[in-house]
């Protein structure tokens, strides 16, 4: 067994001696799951969620109705794959009724809801209606104020929080890491341009130069990503410049020049496997700082654009109504974010533990 497996080993006892950690890599999976499944998992698997029944807006949460299923002219089948990543058009119109009685063989008078107290009757053919043609749908965390479904828009706003984190990481770690490598491992010249850069974009203000990259790419889905992304590499950087600059005056390193190994084997093979601890800690914080940064985005309209959902936009869209009469139509998104960022602190504190990260 290699030495390289061993601590492995050890260090995933350490982890999993660490409840905090256990708990929060279990949320996590669980998010991971629910994102990419979230269109089967989703009461409303439409497209974003984003099923609109006006009725039934501003409901409270637990709230049940009756609906008339009434088929769509143009109807799309979705395959599997689609699904997955977009999901599919609702087959049939939902109206909300408090009730309904035959008048023929061939027809229904449907009591349409309207509000409470009010409703009208309307007329259908029963040879244009499928078989069971009602369905009684409970929204467990209640509607917004375009009717839709808060827990579907929750469970797919997974999606783009993750997406997001995800990113970020990637483009944060691959800038960071490359750069502070460089910096650490060669000094001199290389060392002060690197860090004269990395103290520039240190001294803006992080949601200042979001919100700059943002404006200069466009609003939108994939422009978060590389906007937070950019911005959050500094910290990395730092710190494998630090992990470089101890490790390369060890006596393995001094082996590799005196074996006359290049310097990208000696940097890649030999330094940055030994300093991936400390790492993999940033990693997790980067993560949900990122998911925080989005949100905050979102909530102030220059991130993720409806309809498709997002936590921070929820809570835009909703945030009105803490004071008033439905509270969790903002409070619901706002659990979701602190969660999952709570999830991603409990694990990077688990392996810092685990790493034995000084």
């Amino acid at each position: 067994m290699s030495m390289a497996s061993t601590l492995q080993q050890a260090a995933w006892k350490r982890l999993k001696k660490n409840k905090g950690a256990i708990v929060g890599l279990i949320i996590i999976i669980l998010a991971i799951f629910t994102a990419i499944f979230s269109y089967f998992i989703a009461p409303d698997s439409s497209p974003y969620a984003n099923r609109i029944i006006l009725e039934i807006r501003k409901q409270k949460p637990g709230f049940k109705k009756t609906f008339l299923k009434v088929p769509k002219e143009t109807n799309t089948k979705s395959g599997f794959l689609s699904r997955l990543l977009y999901g599919t058009d609702d087959e049939f119109d939902f109206i909300p009724i408090n009730g309904y009685h035959s008048i023929s063989k061939d027809s229904i008078v449907a009591l349409k809801f309207i509000d409470d107290g009010v409703e009208e009757e309307k007329t259908f053919a029963i040879s244009k209606l499928p078989t069971s043609f009602t369905v009684t749908k409970k929204f467990w965390l209640g509607t917004d104020k375009f009717g839709r479904d808060i827990l579907s828009r929750i469970i797919i706003g997974t999606r783009v929080s993750l997406s997001v984190g995800l990113i970020t990481v990637i483009i944060s770690l691959s800038i960071g890491v490359l750069l502070g490598s460089l910096a650490g491992y060669f000094r001199g010249r290389i060392d002060n341009i690197i860090m004269w850069l990395t103290n520039i974009i240190w001294s803006i203000p992080t949601l200042l130069l979001v919100f700059a990259i943002t404006f200069a790419l466009g609003k939108g889905f994939w422009q978060v990503f590389i906007a937070v992304g950019l911005t959050m590499w500094v910290n990395v950087a730092r710190l494998v410049r630090g992990q470089v600059l101890s490790i390369r005056e060890l006596e393995y390193i001094e082996a590799t020049r005196v074996l006359g190994y290049s310097h990208f084997r000696t940097i890649f093979r030999h330094i940055l496997p030994n300093i991936m601890g400390p790492v993999l800690v940033i990693a997790a914080s980067n993560f949900a700082s990122a998911i925080v940064i989005e949100a905050g985005l979102s909530f102030l309209g220059v991130g993720v654009q409806p309809p498709q959902p997002s936590w921070g936009l929820m809570i835009k869209e909703n945030y009105s109504f803490i004071i008033t009469q439905n509270p969790m139509l903002a409070l619901a998104p706002g659990f979701a974010i602190m969660l999952l960022v709570l999830a991603f602190n409990l694990l990077g504190n688990g392996l810092r533990d685990a790493l034995d990260v000084r």
